[in-house]
């Protein structure tokens, strides 16, 4: 076998292999499930028990809007494990406000391959420490063969 045909049949090779793995579609996943977003669910737990995620999954934060038994929930995205560990929003960027969960609720995607941690800020991070609303996802590629 020539070099060009092994270069040739590399690329069939190649090709073919390429045919056969299918992008598969993203699901969209309700944090928490029927529970949702609120104060003193493990979300971490929950995250753990749900996962893998994959890239291009949509996750649904749904929360009550403030009330007389709710302080508020909010949706942050946290810049790493540190913050994630121990609460800090300082450096954190607010993904959807208290009145963003109602309804629908608010949707993320997760769209690259790297680690995301979501926290709920409220209450000077008392909801992501004591309430435990915290949860990270680290999505994968999705194959099907």
């Amino acid at each position: 076998m020539t070099l060009m045909s092994r270069a040739q049949l590399g690329f069939i090779l190649l090709v073919a292999t390429a045919s056969l793995l299918e992008v598969s579609e993203a699901k969209t996943i309700v944090v928490g499930g029927s529970e949702g977003w609120h104060f003193g669910f493990n979300y971490t737990d929950w995250a753990l028990r749900n996962s893998p995620f994959y890239i291009n999954d949509e996750l649904v934060f749904k929360y009550d809007s403030p009330s007389k038994t709710n302080s508020g929930y909010s949706v942050y995205l946290l810049p790493n494990l540190w913050s994630y560990i121990t609460c800090d929003f300082s450096k954190a960027k607010i993904l959807a406000s208290e009145t963003q969960g109602k309804g629908g609720g608010f949707k993320v995607e997760l769209n690259q391959w790297r680690p995301y941690y979501f926290a709920s800020g409220n209450k000077d991070g008392y909801n992501c420490k004591d309430g435990l609303m915290k949860l990270f996802a680290v999505p994968l590629p999705r194959w099907n063969y």
